[in-house]
C-alpha cells in the first residue's frame, strides 16, 4: 500500500508484530458500514461521480457477503481489516476501488469502526443486563417473604428476605446500565472525515456521514478524533464495575451452595462433578464468573497503560486497544448469560435459610429497638442492656427467645412479656417498613416496580 516510498517488503518478524487481521477482522461489518456511508457522502458532495459511488457500493455489498459467508481469505500481508476490504474491492471492481479512500485515513477509519463496534456491543450488553435484572426481580417477587440471614463481616447481622437480597443486585445492575448508557452517549460522535490527523482539503460533509452512521454529530477536533480512545476506556470501566458486581453475586452462590450454608441448590446444568470424589457438586459456573472478572478489569488496566504516555495523534501502540476490548466485553457477555441462567435455575432451601436467619442472635437489634420504643431508653442504654441479655443467652447456649421474662428483667426490670413478639425472625423482617427496608410488603412492591419498568416498552434502567 506504500510501495511508492518503499523498495522492499517488511521483515518476517515485522509482518508478525504489525498485522492485526487475526483480531480486527471482527470489525468487518462496521468497516463496511463506514465505507458505504463515506462513499455515499463523497457522491452527494460531488467529490466522486455517481457511477463510481454505485460501483463501490455494489462491490462493498459483495465483499460483505463474502465475509459473512466465510469466503474471504485472511492474509497477514494485508495487515488489517481495512486493507482486506479495499484489496478485495479492487479485485471485484478494479481501479475505482481506489477512489473510496479519498478524504479519509486508516486513522479516522479505525476510530470509527471501533466506536461503531463498541456502540453495538453496549446495546447488546444493555439487553443482557436488563434480562438478568428481570430474572432477579422475578425471583424477588416470588421470594419476597423468604427469611434468610443478612450479614456484615460475613457474620449474622439481622434477618432479611431472599427477595430483598436479590433486589440489592438489581439496584447494582441498574447503575451498570446507567454507566453503559452514559458511555454510549459520550462516544456517539463520528470521527470519520478527520483523516490522518489534520482534516482534509476536500469539501466533505461530515454531518451527513455522522447521521448516516447513527452518530449524534461529527467530532469537533481532528487530532482528538484519531487519538481518542476514551470511549473504549469508559466502556471498559463500566464493564469492570459490572463484572465486579457479577463476581460478588457469584461468590455468594459459591458460599450458598456449600453443605455448610445449604441456602440454594443449582441443578446439573450449572454444576460439575469431581473426577475422584463422586459426591461432589461444584458450582463451577459461579466460580468462572468470579474468575473472569479479572480478565475484564485487566483489559481496562492494560489499555490505560497503552495510552498513558502517547503524544497526539495516532501511534501504532493504539492497535493494542482491540484485543483487550474485544475479549473483555465478550467475557462480560458470557458472564451475564451464565449468571442469568443460574438465577433462573437455583432453588432456595427455605428451611435452612429460615433456621440460619435466627442464628447469631440476629434479632438483638430488634430487642434494642423495642427497649427504645416501649421503655423510652436512650438507644445507647438500650444497646448496652441488649448486649448484656445476649451475653446471658450466649452463656447458656440458647436463643434470645428461649430466655425467660425473669432472666431479661434481671438486666432491665421494666421489660414486659410483649418483648417476645419482636424476637422472632418473621416479626423482625415485618418491622423493617422504612423505604428500602426488607419488610416483605416492601420487597413485593419494589420487585413489581422493577418488573413493570423492565417489561415496559422502554426497558428503563432507573
Amino acid at each position: 500500500m506504500w510501495g511508492g516510498r518503499y523498495e522492499s517488503g517488511p521483515a518476517e518478524i515485522m509482518e508478525e508484530i504489525n498485522a492485526s487481521i487475526d483480531f480486527d477482522k471482527r470489525l468487518a461489518p462496521q468497516d463496511i458500514r463506514g465505507s458505504l456511508a463515506h462513499a455515499a457522502m463523497l457522491g452527494a458532495s460531488g467529490i466522486l461521480p455517481a457511477a463510481d459511488v454505485a460501483t463501490i457500493r455494489e462491490g462493498l455489498e459483495r465483499v460483505r457477503a463474502e465475509i459473512e459467508g466465510g469466503a474471504l481469505p485472511w492474509q497477514r500481508s494485508l495487515e488489517d481489516i481495512h486493507m482486506h476490504v479495499e484489496s478485495r474491492l479492487k479485485d471485484l471492481v478494479g481501479p475505482t476501488a481506489g477512489r473510496l479512500h479519498t478524504a479519509r485515513s486508516r486513522n479516522d477509519q479505525v476510530a470509527t469502526d471501533m466506536k461503531l463496534w463498541v456502540r453495538d456491543t453496549i446495546d447488546s450488553l444493555d439487553g443482557q443486563i436488563a434480562d438478568l435484572m428481570l430474572a432477579m426481580a422475578e425471583g424477588a417477587r416470588t421470594h419476597a417473604g423468604l427469611v434468610m440471614p443478612g450479614f456484615t463481616h460475613l457474620q449474622s447481622a439481622q434477618p432479611v428476605t431472599f427477595g430483598h437480597h436479590l433486589l440489592a443486585y438489581v439496584g447494582m445492575l441498574a447503575r451498570d446500565r446507567g454507566r453503559f448508557a452514559d458511555a454510549r452517549a459520550r462516544l456517539n460522535e463520528c470521527p470519520l472525515g478527520a483523516a490522518a490527523l489534520a482534516g482534509t482539503s476536500f469539501p466533505i460533509d461530515r454531518q451527513a456521514t455522522a447521521a448516516a452512521l447513527g452518530f449524534d454529530r461529527p467530532t469537533a477536533n481532528s487530532l482528538d478524533s484519531v487519538a481518542d480512545r476514551d470511549f473504549a476506556l469508559e466502556t471498559l470501566a463500566a464493564a469492570s464495575i459490572c463484572a465486579i458486581h457479577l463476581s460478588r453475586f457469584a461468590e455468594e452462590i459459591v458460599l450458598w451452595t456449600t453443605p455448610q450454608f445449604d441456602f440454594v441448590r443449582l441443578s446439573d446444568a450449572f454444576t460439575t462433578g469431581s473426577s475422584i470424589m463422586p459426591q461432589k457438586r461444584n458450582p463451577d459456573a459461579a466460580e468462572l464468573v468470579r474468575g473472569k472478572a479479572g480478565r475484564v478489569v485487566g483489559a481496562l488496566q492494560g489499555l490505560l497503560m497503552v495510552l498513558k504516555g502517547l503524544p497526539l495523534a495516532y501511534g501504532k501502540d493504539m492497535q493494542e486497544d482491540k484485543e483487550g476490548t474485544f475479549d473483555a466485553l465478550q467475557t462480560l457477555s458470557l458472564c451475564l448469560a451464565a449468571t442469568a441462567g443460574m438465577v433462573r435455575d437455583m432453588v432456595p432451601n427455605a428451611e435452612t435459610m429460615r433456621r440460619s436467619a435466627g442464628a447469631g442472635y440476629a434479632t438483638a437489634t430488634d430487642l434494642a429497638d423495642w427497649l427504645v420504643r416501649a421503655l423510652a431508653l436512650p438507644f445507647r442504654d438500650a444497646h448496652h442492656a441488649t448486649g448484656q441479655i445476649v451475653g446471658l443467652a450466649s452463656g447458656r447456649g440458647i436463643g434470645l427467645e428461649e430466655l425467660s421474662l425473669a432472666d431479661m428483667q434481671g438486666v432491665e426490670p421494666r421489660i414486659t412479656a410483649e418483648v417476645f413478639a419482636v424476637l422472632g425472625v418473621d416479626a423482625s423482617v415485618r418491622s423493617r417498613q422504612s423505604y428500602g427496608g426488607t419488610a416483605p410488603d416492601n420487597v413485593a412492591r419494589q420487585a413489581q416496580a422493577w418488573l413493570d419498568r423492565l417489561q415496559g416498552p422502554a426497558r428503563d434502567a432507573v
